[in-house]
């Protein structure tokens, strides 16, 4: 076991399988106790431990220190005893990160309202719920670490996935602002944007629909094995890891992704161009101006990605 973690306290949540059990046995391997979280309270198939406990109890095998939480960090209350109960057994709270997931895909014109608020739940209103209670312990004592959970369809590039994408857009600028809010205090809120083979991210119904994107043309072949052949988990935890050491201290608000031996860093958005008139001086577009200009001067490498289909293949 390591050291770079020694006397640091964590919370993980989703941390029974998938990237949330990777990042809780290295957390631990780097010598942090850890409050592994999820709501599965049944072993599942195979298995003689809830997921969460199992966790646990191998993170104590190897000679940490683990617990189990079956909270559900969707719920406020809910997250708060999950924040208490690492307080309560560990001492304080260093570290969260937030894995929990779940996913709901459908097309948004026959997505279901409680589709949207079921991955609105898990995904944004669990992050918030974690963090607005985990924050208070960390600001009196001014150290802290947070990763919240990012992804690809953060940049919109999601067919069927309008939920999902909003909650991870949300949760990437919500991080920025935590970011802000409370890096003077020695707290560090960052994203990850992970691309790993989990039960949640490549069940066959997830198969199928990269098939079928790969059939429609909307995504390349090579893309499509990129996403058939997904690294593992384990591959994310270390940027993980490394985000929460002292080593780390300066670096806040930043989206990284983590996909098999790539670690990557996501630029913010920014204004890149302009047009302007004088509004000081009552000037303001017409529409045959703005018809003229936004394509001559904004829009001169923008390319449509969904672009009309001719009137009869728009039939088919």
């Amino acid at each position: 076991m390591g050291n770079r973690l020694e006397g640091k306290c964590a919370v993980v949540t989703g941390g029974g399988r998938g990237i949330g059990r990777e990042v809780a046995l290295a957390l631990a391997a780097e010598g942090a106790k850890v409050v592994v979280n999820g709501v599965t309270k049944k072993p599942e198939e195979g298995h003689t431990l809830p997921p969460a406990e199992e966790t646990a109890e191998d993170i104590k095998k190897a000679g940490g220190m683990a617990i189990a939480n079956f909270e559900n960090a969707g719920d406020f209350a809910a997250a708060e005893r999950l924040i208490k109960c690492c307080v309560d057994t560990f001492g304080k709270i260093d570290i969260l990160v937030n894995s929990q997931g779940v996913l709901r895909d459908r097309m948004l014109h026959n997505m279901s309202e409680e589709e949207w608020d079921e991955v609105i739940k898990v995904h944004l209103k669990g992050t918030f719920n974690t963090c607005r209670h985990a924050l208070p312990y960390m600001r009196k004592q001014q150290w802290g670490r947070i990763i919240n959970p990012g992804s690809v369809a953060w940049l919109g590039a999601a067919p069927g996935q309008a939920n999902y994408a909003a909650a991870k857009g949300a949760i990437t600028s919500f991080t920025r602002v935590l970011a802000i809010e409370n890096g003077r205090l020695g707290i560090t809120c960052n994203c990850l944007v992970p691309m790993a083979a989990t039960r949640m991210t490549m069940n066959e119904a997830v198969k199928a629909n990269f098939r079928r994107q790969y059939e429609e043309g909307k995504i390349t072949k090579q893309v499509l094995e990129e996403r058939l052949n997904m690294p593992g988990p384990e591959f994310v935890a270390p940027i993980v890891v490394y985000l929460c050491t002292d080593a780390a201290a300066n670096i806040n608000g930043l989206c990284f992704r983590a996909a098999g031996g790539t670690v990557g860093i996501y630029s913010m958005p920014e204004l890149v161009k302009t047009i302007h008139k004088d509004h000081r001086k009552g000037e303001k577009w017409t529409i045959d101006e703005l018809e003229e200009l936004v394509p001559k001067f904004l829009l001169t490498t923008y390319v449509n990605p969904a672009p009309p289909a001719p009137p009869e293949a728009a039939k088919k």
